[in-house]
């Protein structure tokens, strides 16, 4: 570990990857001449996510913190707050290893999400958060939860453990390019609270360090690219409205910013919903890929012309497919 333990050196990246292989699928990467052509880049991948077990990324770093789990924790389970993603990745991690799992839902997550969690056996609380940010409020109630019945509170990003298992997205996507006798100039990676982009960008920071690595947000939920400009951690201000639900969060953790840091990450960008939507479009139609906002946002990012793309090869982090048949519907139709 570097920074005072804050950040997963390589060897502890790895070790998190080869146990969380064994639960998790090696998604496909997939290669998109057509819309390489479209944004004029030599060629563009897709990290395809959103085939995951529980639909996204977020089974890596959750099987993996459960494993960091002392017998009494295990036992007694634990609690955390999500949107979605990591609840189902949680829920699912937690009935690979036989650990009770209490999720805490904001009332206005995805129905779909919501389900698909209780599906995995975990327990689900909601919380109505009213005129209050919405991790705020689900955050407390995961706290009560956690004093009231001793069960271990885990946060769904600002964990150093979370960030290494998460990193086994660019471990396998580095895989699978030199298996290709390929590599990249640029990788954009979504970003929320910024477990995903931090263990990506320090796999791609030991292993791949002349690779550019862009976070792409929401419009208005842009804490990470503030704080990049900042030099410190800067929150996106309240208010404003994205689809993008698992990108909502309005600042970069402490965990996920000091792995940021450490991997020299210097800029992002943001997109709006409109771009969002003809995102999920194109891919569903060019690549055959059910991807809902969220895991959207770096395809839009690049068709918005984001980042500089023409003459290089870039890779896109497709990181979630968890959307309803009625809600792509009317996201793809622009409705």
């Amino acid at each position: 570990m570097l920074e005072g333990r804050k950040v997963p050196d390589l060897e502890h990246l790895r070790r998190a990857y080869a146990a969380t292989s064994r639960a998790t699928q090696i998604t496909p990467l997939l290669n998109a001449p057509s819309i390489a052509s479209v944004v004029g880049a030599a060629q563009v991948f897709v990290k395809a996510e959103s085939l995951q077990w529980g639909g996204s990324f977020k089974s890596r770093g959750a099987y993996w913190r459960l494993l960091q789990l002392s017998p009494a924790e295990a036992r007694r389970g634990v609690v955390a707050f999500s949107s979605g993603n990591f609840a189902q990745g949680l829920a699912a991690a937690g009935q690979a290893l036989g650990i009770p799992v209490t999720i805490v839902m904001p009332i206005d997550a995805p129905a779909a999400k919501r389900d698909a969690t209780a599906g995995y056996g975990a327990r689900v609380v909601q919380t109505d958060h009213g005129e209050r940010p919405r991790e705020e409020v689900a955050a407390a109630k995961a706290r009560d939860i956690a004093a009231d019945e001793g069960l271990a509170l885990l946060h769904p990003f600002d964990d150093p453990e979370i960030v290494a298992g998460q990193a086994g997205v660019g471990l396998e996507a580095l895989e699978q390019l030199a298996a290709l006798g390929a590599t990249v100039d640029l990788v954009l990676c979504p970003a929320g609270g910024g477990g995903l982009i931090g263990g990506l960008s320090l796999a791609f920071h030991y292993l791949s360090p002349a690779t550019r690595v862009l976070p792409v947000e929401p419009e208005g939920f842009d804490g990470l690219r503030r704080s990049l400009a900042a030099g410190t951690i800067d929150p996106a201000p309240p208010g404003g409205a994205s689809i993008c639900d698992g990108l909502m969060a309005r600042r970069p953790g402490e965990a996920p910013w000091a792995a940021i840091r450490a991997a020299g990450i210097a800029d992002g960008v943001a997109i709006d919903d409109a771009a969002v939507r003809a995102a999920m479009k194109l891919a569903f139609e060019r690549m055959k890929l059910v991807l809902e906002p969220s895991g959207a946002a770096t395809l839009a990012a690049l068709l918005a012309g984001k980042a500089d793309s023409a003459g290089k090869t870039v890779l896109l982090i497709a990181s979630g497919g968890n959307v309803s048949l009625p809600d792509f519907q009317r996201q793809a139709a622009h409705e």
